[in-house]
């Protein structure tokens, strides 16, 4: 009879703990712990140099740990690596894919590295490249290239998809159609890790997000939890034609924070339809003209600038 503990490994599709790595004078990955479970897609979200590339390449067996323990599908490296290597599908923060191939060639290229898996026709068809099958791979634009690196990271029908910042460098368009093929990778009921400094992709992306900085987790939970623990509800971001005293503004009901950012500033507020009126109120009170209002619900760029005094944005 299966033990509870086997029971847990089941339903873990990774399980990091004490996990550390560094790199001469830098610790890339400082101890941390993470658990993703079956069925959801996970992501690591932080800057650049947060440590979330070093952490995923470690879960994929592309880099090896100073110390802790990673453990993967309920295996781990090198140990399980050929059973391993067999069950995940990777794509490179930048995949560098061959230029001369055509785009079907490559795709049978990666096919034929695994036991199972779609006809690479038929990944073509799910990332929407049916059209450029026979166009060569340094042809392809940038939002093309990326849905490629993902067909080759689904044509081994795997049960752990490891995405490393997926997006990065694509036009907004690109972006989105990209996130529809994630999307629907998830409705199918697989699991994903990804990483991203992209607030609005982890948002709507990810099940559960940790947040990462200097190597650390600095807070995890679904999006909805990390946006209450704030505890605000909106940011409102203005400008003045002179700098106003904030200490009255810290003052109004329902202000929890003021800051001061690239001659913008931001108050974090529970109550916006109260707090704005007053805002401006004691703004005509103090002679200062606003120039510029903006007015926005709380997001997780909000959570890490609570957390660290930084936007995400910024780094």
């Amino acid at each position: 009879m299966p033990s509870a503990d086997s029971g847990l490994a089941v339903r873990l599709a990774v399980r990091v703990d004490g996990l550390r790595k560094s790199y001469k004078d830098v610790v890339a990955v400082d101890g941390i712990q993470l658990e993703v479970r079956s069925g959801e897609c996970f992501g690591l979200l932080g800057p650049n140099g947060a440590g979330k590339t070093t952490t995923i390449e470690i879960c994929e067996g592309l880099t090896d740990a100073d110390s802790g323990d990673v453990e993967v599908l309920g295996m781990r490296w090198p140990a399980d690596a050929a059973r391993l290597r067999q069950r995940l599908g990777i794509q490179l923060q930048d995949t560098q894919l061959t230029d001369k191939l055509t785009v079907l060639e490559t795709l049978r290229l990666f096919r034929s590295f695994f036991k199972q898996g779609p006809p690479p026709e038929d990944a073509l068809n799910l990332v929407e490249l049916t059209e450029k099958k026979d166009a060569r791979v340094g042809n392809l634009s940038g939002g093309q290239k990326q849905r490629l690196a993902l067909a080759c990271a689904l044509v081994g029908n795997p049960d752990l998809l490891f995405l490393d910042e997926p997006t990065t460098g694509l036009d907004p368009q690109a972006r989105r159609q990209l996130w529809e093929l994630i999307e629907r990778f998830k409705r199918d009921g697989a699991t994903i890790l990804l990483t991203t400094h992209y607030m609005d992709e982890a948002q709507r992306l990810c099940d559960r997000v940790a947040i990462m900085d200097h190597g650390k987790v600095i807070s995890l939970g679904t999006p909805r939890e990390l946006i209450a623990s704030i505890g605000v509800e909106h940011v409102v971001e203005f400008s003045a034609g002179s700098v106003p005293d904030l200490a009255p503004i810290a003052q109004i009901p329902g202000v929890r924070d003021v800051r001061s950012d690239n001659g913008s500033i931001l108050l974090q507020v529970t109550e916006l339809h109260r707090a704005v009126p007053a805002l401006l109120e004691e703004l005509k009170r103090q002679n200062v003209p606003l120039t510029e209002l903006r007015t926005h619900s709380a997001t997780l760029e909000d959570v890490f600038v609570a957390l660290t005094g930084r936007h995400l944005r910024d780094e």
